[in-house]
């Protein structure tokens, strides 16, 4: 991306900061695509007479004596993904649970700032009292590892790790491989050219998970499909989940290989994945949050054929309301399809009701455990 399209990109990431076929049907193994060459599709699954996912418990728990604190990852609130969803679970919590406004902090990271900064956060949070306290992201794996047995009083939730031996530190994990797989469907099924692209925002495990769900959900739809990737930046460099001007480099290089539907599992940089897709004429699909509906993507969203969910403003809400009830065991061990921890948004209106079929007979089979998703590539 070059001239006006840099700038603005450019000017678009300081607001937000953090991460076709018509007939998208297919029956029985051995159709195609109506629209180009397209795919040919395995035989899918049907869909289930009624849902398999787990119901929410509307219990409703005071927590008006809490003072909760919530430390974001690089970027804060404004991302249109990762860090937003926590947000929403962070003000579902203090609305629904009655907590005072000046009992509720947030506060955020740096990129790339260096450890002693981290555990100054959350040394600040549990000095002044609050109590429980989230750490968004796994870049807080190591500072919990030192603050929390110095607190051995305040509960801490850790989003997408574990600190091994660490009571008072409950890991908040997710199964983003099986809302991947989804979205690796959908991409098959939308594909002209049964070719699809995978944007990485930083070569590490997490986002491998991310890869590998969306690498077997399109090969399982199928069997044929290409897929090529591209990560933005190597492990250790995090800008990668924060620069959409390299995000659109990067899907506009999977675009030119011949890619007509993008992924990207890249944080804020996610908004150049879009800004490319549409500025060649694909599909993308969206992730961690419906971004077909986040404001920041309006420009852009008429290109979100569907979105993966991550259902971080989930988890981050539950964990809230457990330590209100002293009962954090209740927590589910991985925010997986089956509690509703992951999925996906069909909004837009691209995926019709034949894909959608298809899409909830793949999701009960993993919840049935008749396919196993895998978490690495």
């Amino acid at each position: 991306m070059r001239g006006t399209a840099v700038a603005a990109i450019a000017l678009t990431s300081l607001m937000v900061v953090s991460a076709c076929a018509k007939d998208s049907g297919g029956g029985a193994a051995g159709t195609t695509n109506a629209a180009g060459a397209g795919c040919e599709f395995a035989a899918p699954p049907s869909a289930p007479a009624t849902s398999t996912t787990s119901a929410a418990n509307g219990e409703k728990v005071d927590g008006s004596a809490l003072k909760i604190g919530l430390a974001y990852d690089i970027g804060g609130r404004g991302d249109a993904s990762f860090n937003d969803l926590a947000a929403a679970g962070f003000e579902r919590a203090t609305k629904e649970m009655g907590i005072k406004k000046e009992n509720a902090r947030e506060v955020s990271a740096a990129p790339n700032e260096d450890e002693a900064a981290k555990q100054g956060r959350l040394r600040q949070l549990a000095s002044e009292g609050f109590n429980p306290i989230i750490g968004v992201g796994f870049a807080y794996t190591e500072s919990m590892k030192v603050v929390a047995p110095q607190f051995p009083n305040v509960k801490f939730g850790l989003v997408d790790s574990a600190v091994e031996g660490a009571a008072n530190v409950t890991p908040l994990v997710f199964a983003e491989q099986e809302g991947s797989f989804l979205a690796g469907v959908v991409a098959a099924y939308q594909s002209k050219n049964c070719h699809v692209g995978f944007v990485g925002g930083v070569d590490i495990p997490l986002i491998h998970k991310f890869e590998a769900g969306y690498y077997q959900g399109a090969k399982t739809a199928a069997p044929q499909v290409k897929i090529d990737k591209k990560y933005i930046t190597p492990a250790g460099d995090f800008t990668g989940f924060q620069d959409p001007p390299k995000g659109q480099e990067a899907a506009k290089g999977l675009i030119d290989k011949g890619a007509d539907v993008v992924y990207p599992a890249a944080g804020s940089s996610g908004l150049g994945v879009f800004a490319a897709a549409k500025q060649s004429g694909v599909l993308a699909i969206g992730c961690d949050a419906d971004q077909y509906n986040q404001p920041a993507l309006a420009n852009n969203r008429d290109v979100i054929v569907a979105s993966s969910l991550k259902r971080v403003d989930v988890a981050v809400f539950d964990f809230f309301r457990a330590a209100a009830k002293n009962d954090l065991a209740s927590l589910p061990k991985v925010f997986d399809l089956k509690v509703d921890g992951v999925g996906y948004a069909a909004s837009g209106g691209k995926v019709d009701a034949k894909l959608q079929g298809i899409l909830e007979g793949y999701k009960a089979q993993i919840i049935e455990g008749k396919i196993k998703v895998s978490d690495r590539p």
